[in-house]
């Protein structure tokens, strides 16, 4: 089962869509209790909008308590655009004085600064290089070439360079995936990036299985 968090603005159609076309059981989830009750093998975050809503959202349910618990016990975790810079301690975005994150990884999620010809949101498919090679969800992956769909205006700047699963260039290197343990977290939209990011999915759905089975 993959428990997946509707915190009002995310994707969550598209994201529970997918999951269930690769053979994963959902469950939508808005509070601790229904991600207890769940009995979740899994959990996703997915996002879409403001990261200061997200957050939010998450802080008034008390999920943002359930994401850390559940992250730091290493029980398997995706967060997918948004749900990946929620995080991070502090995101540029929200006007003066930004927006404080979740503070799982310590690291910002910096607005896009790009030379003359590069559009800002970095909207549309591009190129990711796996700079861990062995990650689980990069499982039927080429380590290069792969391309997946993006689409935001901020990116992730963790503070230990190990967190980093992937990269992606856009006039300039940013990270495109993280990965610690059994959490992962995409830039992109696997949801939206047809057989690669389904892929996406099937890794994170095994992932989870191969968890329950373990007694994880």
């Amino acid at each position: 089962m993959i428990a997946v968090i509707d915190n009002g603005i995310c994707n969550l159609r598209s994201v529970t869509k997918a999951l269930e076309a690769v053979g994963a059981q959902v469950r939508v989830v808005r509070t601790p209790m229904e991600v207890e009750a769940a009995d979740a093998d899994g959990l996703v975050l997915p996002g879409v909008g403001a990261l200061r809503d997200c957050v939010a959202s998450l802080r008034a349910t008390g999920l943002d308590r359930t994401v850390r618990e559940w992250i730091e016990a290493d029980q398997p975790f995706l967060g997918v655009c948004l749900g990946m810079q929620a995080l991070f301690e502090h995101s540029e975005e929200g006007g003066e004085g930004g927006t404080e994150g979740l503070g799982v990884f310590p690291g910002r999620v910096l607005r896009f600064v790009r030379p003359a010809g590069y559009k800002i949101p970095h909207m549309g498919w591009n190129e990711v290089r796996f700079t861990q090679p062995d990650s689980p969800l990069r499982e039927g992956l080429a380590v290069e070439g792969e391309s997946f769909y993006f689409v935001h205006s901020f990116h992730c700047v963790p503070a230990d360079p190990a967190l980093v699963l992937a990269e992606c260039d856009y006039g300039g290197v940013f990270t495109a995936a993280i990965a610690r343990g059994r959490c992962f977290a995409t830039q992109f939209h696997p949801e939206k990036s047809q057989a690669k990011g389904l892929q996406i999915y099937r890794n994170f759905a095994a992932v989870a299985a191969a968890a329950a089975e373990a007694g994880a």
